[in-house]
């Protein structure tokens, strides 16, 4: 596994300075195990993993002494094997009346957040964290974050640059994604790898979190997402397509993303009033990984009217996006934007103190002012009832020019994702 600084580390560290528990949690194979395995030695702590039946034995047998066998930090790798008895373990051994922090760092391929009887069992005592896979920034060794200094500097005054990346590098980075093992395979190694993966993903870990009915269903729900990536998520539609019934489609869909498989951008609106479509977006969380469920090379979505080009770039972007918000110093949550009149825009990044960024992708390696228009729109609509809110609006293009393009608008090459131009 290639060993390269995770943007999530100052995040990780400093939260577990200030909490008693800290999960980390994500997609199988996105890095948790190192990066947790890191810190343990660095702070002097102990790490156990639950893939090791004889240790998921051991901490089933008799949790509460489990627990507190083992130097503080405790990493528990693939803490979900253990189900809830030993997460209530460890919140009986943090409310021992210490209020130390850092005591533990637990990890899962399972998002806390959805399986009700973990979360309840840690909320407030334990700070969440998402480790998705190796962001184009972290392969690169890049330090700056730039949905950070989109939210802080001044769009206008920002110098023109010129990228050396082509709209060829592009497909080529959507087509290999961001997972750690996968990074070093050619072509072939990938499609086996991400085949591989999915499979085990899908016949393992979901099934070990519930009862699948119908499990040969679940394969086809995943490659159609694929399939349909960087799209509005319409579950009738779906059902009927996989020849389904609506509930199950849902089912299943909520599944992928509890195993991170897939993610949702929900819809952006301001007010309760706003006339906004409401359907989320749904992405595959990896490129790579969608590019490897239908079969496509960087060579075949190469072709200008190949139809999962434009998808499979705005799924890499979006993915990179939100990898960089889940390492912002300050918290960044990401949506889409369509309202009733067709106004579109691919992303939207709120901040916590209310400012927003608005991005579109666009798959073009010569972007025209018409691309833009939508940002305009934007801007000027959310500028009448919230003047200065927008803080950026960035149209990402495969092309090789970065200019500011008036009133807090940016036309950028794509890879100011990870090599941002100087101020």
């Amino acid at each position: 596994m290639i060993e390269l600084r995770r943007h999530l580390s100052s995040n990780l560290e400093d939260a577990l300075d200030a909490s008693r528990v800290v999960v980390l949690h994500g997609p199988r194979q996105s890095g948790k195990s190192t990066l947790a395995r890191r810190i343990a030695t660095r702070r002097g702590g102990d790490y156990v993993t639950l893939d090791d039946d004889d240790v998921l034995a051991v901490a089933l047998d008799d949790p509460h002494s489990f627990v507190r066998a083992f130097r503080a930090p405790m990493v528990i790798d693939e803490v979900q094997r253990a189900g809830d008895r030993l997460v209530r373990a460890v919140k009986l051994a943090v409310d021992d009346g210490t209020n130390a922090t850092g005591r533990f760092l637990l990890t899962g391929s399972s998002n806390f957040l959805t399986v009700p009887t973990i979360s309840e069992s840690l909320a407030g005592r334990a700070v969440i964290l998402t480790l998705w896979p190796f962001s184009q920034a972290e392969l690169g060794g890049a330090a700056v974050n730039p949905v950070e200094r989109w939210f802080d500097d001044d769009l206008v005054s920002q110098q023109a640059a010129n990228s050396a990346t082509g709209r060829a590098d592009y497909l080529a980075m959507a087509c290999a994604g961001g997972y750690p093992e996968a990074q070093p395979l050619g072509a072939r190694g990938r499609q086996r790898w991400f085949s591989a993966y999915a499979e085990t993903v899908v016949s393992r870990d979901i099934a070990q979190l519930g009862d699948i009915r119908r499990a040969a269903l679940l394969p086809r729900v995943l490659r159609l997402a694929a399939a349909q990536t960087a799209g509005e998520l319409n579950v009738s539609r779906w059902a009927d397509q996989l020849g389904a019934d609506r509930a199950t489609v849902q089912s299943y869909l909520g599944w992928l993303t509890t195993v991170f498989l897939v993610h949702e951008l929900p819809s952006w609106r301001r007010s309760r009033t706003a006339r906004v479509v409401q359907r989320p977006k749904l992405h595959i969380s990896d490129s790579g990984l969608a590019a490897g469920l239908l079969g496509l090379t960087e060579e075949a979505v190469a072709s200008l009217n190949h139809p999962m080009t434009g998808p499979l770039l705005e799924t890499f972007a979006v993915n990179e996006i939100v990898r960089l918000c889940a390492a912002a110093e300050m918290p960044v949550s990401p949506y889409h934007y369509r309202d009733s009149a067709q106004g579109e825009v691919d992303l939207v990044i709120e901040r916590s103190d209310g400012a927003v960024v608005a991005v579109e992708i666009k798959a073009t390696s010569s972007p025209r002012a018409d691309d833009l228009r939508h940002l305009a729109r934007f801007r000027d609509r959310l500028d009448a009832v919230e003047p200065g809110s927008l803080r950026a609006g960035v149209l990402l293009h495969t092309g090789t020019n970065t200019l500011p393009q008036g009133d807090r608008l940016l036309s950028a090459s794509l890879d100011t994702l990870w090599n941002p131009p100087p101020n």
